[in-house]
């Protein structure tokens, strides 16, 4: 994460927004009335919004954590996907 204030990205916008693409992470734009803004790229923003979307629902929720430590107690299984 980076901070820069709002000359400052002001004054090299491309480079702010080269880095957020480039390095998948986020910069914060401090402001002096404290209303901050943060920049990232459009894929890691997508990527937090399906996150949430999984998320949303308890019971999704519940599925996705047994599943996330079935795999880390080694107990996934490899397979193939079907094709059309």
């Amino acid at each position: 994460m980076h901070i820069v204030t709002y000359s400052e990205a002001r004054n090299s916008l491309k480079s702010v927004l080269d880095q957020v693409a480039n390095d998948a992470d986020i910069t914060i734009i401090s402001r002096r009335d404290g209303a901050d803004a943060v920049v990232m790229s459009l894929d890691h923003y997508q990527s937090l919004m399906e996150t949430l979307h999984l998320l949303s629902t308890p019971a999704n929720a519940a599925a996705l954590a047994r599943a996330v430590q079935q795999d880390r107690d080694g107990q996934a299984k490899r397979r193939e996907l079907l094709g059309d």
